[in-house]
């Protein structure tokens, strides 16, 4: 159909634009101020098993595992969501059955000087079973490989969780050594096949 074709109030004009509310949009969503839901769509809701109203100026925290998956996401985020970039991870989230899973998080800020003052995202649950031997790292471990996966440096992983560039090596060393691993791309296989 062409432009012409259209009724007038589906044409946009030069200077304005479409407005869409969360609850228009077919994926799950969510509008959040200090890391605190104010707003989202049922689709969100539905994800975690939850009705939308019960997620509404409620902490993100009730959605994570752990209360330090929380702390250790938010300190990632702070470092590389600054200044409106979009940024993306993906992470284990837990429903509200207590059952986990895996889920690839995008996100933007609106705030350049603080990335959670006000920031959209999206959560688009992956096809991904949660296997038990994730538990055979630690949390700390686990932090490093997903950052090694995304394609950062040694000296990158260390300055964004904030320790030397000497124990990020170690931590990759010790599961190298103990899991039988010859570089970089074992070790990055070997942790997708944990997730």
């Amino acid at each position: 159909m062409a432009a012409s074709e259209l009724p007038s109030s589906d044409i946009l004009n030069p200077g304005s634009a479409k407005h869409f509310r969360l609850t228009d949009l077919p994926v799950p969503m969510v509008y959040a101020t200090h890391r605190i839901i104010r707003d989202c769509n049922f689709e969100f809701a539905a994800t975690f098993g939850y009705e939308r109203h019960e997620l509404i100026d409620q902490s993100f925290s009730r959605l994570y595992p752990k209360i330090r998956d929380f702390v250790r996401t938010g300190e990632m985020w702070r470092t590389n969501f600054a200044g409106g970039k979009v940024y993306h991870d993906e992470r284990i989230m837990r429903r509200r059955d207590g059952s986990s899973f895996w889920c690839q998080v995008r996100g933007r800020s609106r705030n350049l000087a603080d990335p959670f003052a006000e920031a959209l995202y999206c959560f688009e649950p992956m096809h991904r079973a949660v296997a038990g031997n994730a538990s055979l790292i630690s949390d700390r471990q686990k932090q490093v490989l997903t950052l090694v996966s995304q394609g950062k440096t040694n000296a990158q992983i260390a300055q964004e969780i904030g320790l030397s560039k000497r124990t990020i090596e170690a931590h990759r060393a010790r599961i190298m050594r103990a899991y039988g691993l010859r570089n970089s791309a074992e070790l990055i296989a070997w942790f997708s096949s944990l997730r």
